[in-house]
């Protein structure tokens, strides 16, 4: 008698890959990760190579965030999803205390796919979590963010002798409402940084991203860095904006609607990598500098200072 051949699985599931793989949960993502340290992308501009994000995508809605292009890998847009469809990692700390078990003490990025202080972090808590794994591990580590909710672990963030970056790239709350439509104004964030370096805590301000022909004229830029003088940011790190694949898209589409006339320029002054003109960044992050020295502010990415592992470990593979 023959036998017809019985299929083991379904046919292939064609939903995107976050719909077969997370948990939808009060209008969040929950999503097991099998990695968490991951690469830094070399045109995201920071000093660090690796990163932890807890979150991916971020409800801040910045036009010019260079993580974007991270929620195409699970089969969501780079533009509206990327603001609203918060992807969160439950079991974050649980693998990154795996994988520091084998780190060699490179220094770590941590809120670079989404900003770890956003919204979702006040229901899932994952931070004081993250922080005291890296603690523990003695890892160098950074956090960037824009959220006043990281003063709520400012004593942990002391403790474990983390920097901390505050994201101020201009000052013209005009500009913020259009290009960071969900994120704190300049002003809330000037005073994060005040009450941060009042708590103890390592503050630099990350002043990115310096917009192209919008928020790059030189009383801009010096109003900007006056006032992160004012709020007491040990140092000022620039980045003009990055264009890679999906921050692009989103980007220019808004410049087309919002200044037609800037786009022929744009073309001219970034490359298919989403690199602006070597001349042209240079020109900028010189008046920044300068303008640091005025203030007496350290300009430019820290100096990286490697830590030795908290115990014997085995160099990351």
């Amino acid at each position: 008698m023959g036998w017809d051949a019985l299929a083991l699985v379904d046919a292939a599931d064609e939903r995107p890959l976050i719909e077969r793989r997370a948990v939808a949960r009060d209008g969040f993502y929950e999503m097991q990760a099998r990695t968490v340290i991951e690469r830094v992308p070399q045109v995201a501009g920071i000093a660090q190579r690796w990163a932890v994000s807890p979150y991916r995508g971020c409800a801040h809605a910045c036009r010019g965030c260079g993580a974007r292009a991270g929620h195409r890998r699970l089969g969501l847009d780079a533009g509206a999803d990327f603001d609203t469809r918060i992807v969160v990692r439950p079991n974050v700390v649980e693998r990154l205390r795996a994988e520091l078990a084998r780190w060699d003490g490179t220094e770590i990025a941590v809120g670079v796919g989404g900003d770890c202080y956003q919204a979702a972090e006040e229901r899932y808590r994952l931070m004081p979590g993250v922080i005291g794994a890296l603690a523990s591990a003695g890892a160098a580590f950074t956090v960037y963010t824009k959220s006043a909710l990281v003063v709520r672990d400012a004593e942990l963030l002391a403790r474990a002798g983390a920097r901390v970056a505050v994201s101020i790239a201009f000052v013209d709350e005009r500009i913020r409402r259009a290009v960071e439509p969900g994120a704190p104004s300049a002003q809330a964030r000037l005073e994060l940084v005040s009450a941060l370096v009042e708590a103890g805590v390592e503050c630099r301000v990350l002043m990115s991203p310096v917009l192209p022909l919008l928020s790059d004229a030189a009383d801009q830029l010096a109003a900007t860095v006056r006032r992160i003088a004012s709020a007491g940011a040990a140092a000022v790190e620039p980045v003009v904006l990055r264009l890679p694949p999906g921050t692009r898209e989103w980007y220019l589409r808004w410049l087309e609607e919002a200044h037609p006339q800037l786009v022929e320029r744009y073309a001219e002054l970034y490359d298919r990598a989403g690199l602006p003109s070597a001349g042209y960044e240079g020109r900028i992050t010189g008046q920044i500098a300068q303008l640091c020295r005025m203030y007496g502010m350290g300009c430019g990415a820290p100096v990286a200072e490697p830590r030795e592992p908290a115990a014997a470990q085995l160099a990351l593979v």
